[in-house]
């Protein structure tokens, strides 16, 4: 597990009889070289104890939200941004609720709710708290929130009980969290660059052309690019988001300049365009406030085409050029004129027309075209960083499957 030297995993061990197999999961970490700091829950208090883990992990052992040893800083922050990944092993139904629900009712749970990093579950319960509705609620709730899910497996329990809930081996968990480094490390080596946003297209000081678009979509995408391990750059139009941590954000307003920042910043892997791009602007864009009476001579001419021209760029075309076609009616139809005019790998296509998904929405729901492929993939109706997150899986193994 030579991906595993020198990461710095902050397990979180809570209550049940599984606890104690985390004793053996501390020591494959540490064999392996890695940084272990550990939280104990109240209820992993009563199975396993401070002395026994702090002697395997070599660090200090974490159990209250407030440290009054340590009053300056605090515990729950620190942590968090100390880590490089978080390890629930194990989690129980209990602290998957707690998670689920954005509650910050100890250390662990506060941590979770404070901490940007990836953060891994690995269950261990009775089959019949796997198996209940409420527990499949609260963990596709936080799988949709980036929360990555470590087994179970399916056998003998210690209540004497058979099924679903088992806690995974000390080593598929490890290895895991091993495999999960090892593909972040294979990803730096790609660089993607992603549009987000509308461009404004100036008719006079006050006044503009634009397309709607939030840039929730490309943001979700540029964050989830990076989080797995690639270079990525955003070029963004006008949007009030938070630039993603770790992005490069160039800020645009016209397509113009738009076209310019994404020529510059070629060649890369691949190249996203989510950006809601003005199809036209102004000839002249004139220095004062014109008059009503002006509109009618106003004379338009069309914006350059960013995708087409990347796309059918000779010397700096991305191995793979992703577009985006938001779409009221014959989505199908459009989108496949649109894959095969503007010569792009992939066009991802929504239905603009549904007001639950798209624009100003947290939510969206799409279908990915491919050249050369009759066949289509629906990812359906989730928030937009779920959504992110299944195509940016889907764009590193196409990069890794062609070199």
């Amino acid at each position: 597990m030579k991906n595993l030297l020198n990461k710095k995993i902050l397990l979180v061990i809570c209550g049940g009889i599984a606890a104690y197999k985390s004793l053996e999961l501390i020591r494959i970490f540490k064999k392996n070289k890695c940084q272990i700091k550990t939280i104990l829950t109240k209820g992993a208090l009563e199975f396993i104890t401070p002395l026994s883990v702090s002697s395997l992990s070599q660090e200090k052992v974490y159990t209250n939200l407030f440290n009054f040893e340590n009053e300056s800083e605090m515990d729950h922050i620190s942590l968090s941004r100390w880590a490089d990944v978080i390890l629930f092993a194990p989690v129980t139904a209990n602290k998957i609720a707690q998670l689920s629900n954005g509650l910050a009712e100890d250390l662990a749970t506060t941590v979770a709710l404070a901490s940007d990093k990836n953060i891994f579950l690995a269950p261990a319960m009775n089959v019949r708290m796997w198996e209940n509705k409420i527990t499949k609620k609260n963990l596709n709730r936080l799988v949709s929130s980036n929360y990555r899910i470590i087994g179970p497996n399916i056998g003998e329990m210690a209540c004497g009980e058979y099924g679903s809930g088992k806690y995974s081996e000390p080593f598929e968990i490890a290895n895991t969290i091993n495999d999960y480094f090892k593909n972040l490390e294979g990803n730096k080596k790609f660089k993607a660059l992603v549009t987000a946003g509308p461009t404004r297209e100036y008719i006079d000081p006050v006044r503009f052309i634009t397309n709607r678009s939030s840039g929730k979509q490309g943001y979700a995408i540029a964050e989830e690019l990076q989080k797995i391990g690639f270079h990525t750059t955003l070029i963004s139009g006008p949007t009030n988001l938070k630039s993603p941590d770790g992005v490069e954000i160039i800020s645009v307003s016209s397509a113009n300049e738009m076209y310019e920042k994404t020529i510059e910043n070629l060649p890369v892997d691949v190249a996203i365009f989510t950006a809601a791009v003005s199809d036209i602007r102004m000839k002249e864009t004139k220095n004062n406030k014109i008059k009503k009476e002006e509109f009618k001579n106003l004379e338009i001419e069309n914006t350059k085409d960013i995708l087409n021209l990347t796309s059918k760029h000779n010397s700096l075309r991305p191995k793979l050029v992703i577009g985006f076609a938001a779409e009221t009616n014959n989505l199908e139809e459009n989108s496949r004129k649109k894959l095969n005019e503007k010569n792009c790998d992939w066009i991802i296509a929504n239905d603009v027309s549904n007001r639950k998904i798209g624009f100003d929405s947290e939510y969206n729901e799409v279908i990915i075209f491919q050249k050369n492929k009759s066949k289509i993939q629906n990812i359906s109706f989730n928030t937009k960083e779920m959504i992110a997150k299944t195509l940016v899986e889907k764009i590193s193994n196409e990069l890794k499957a062609n070199g």
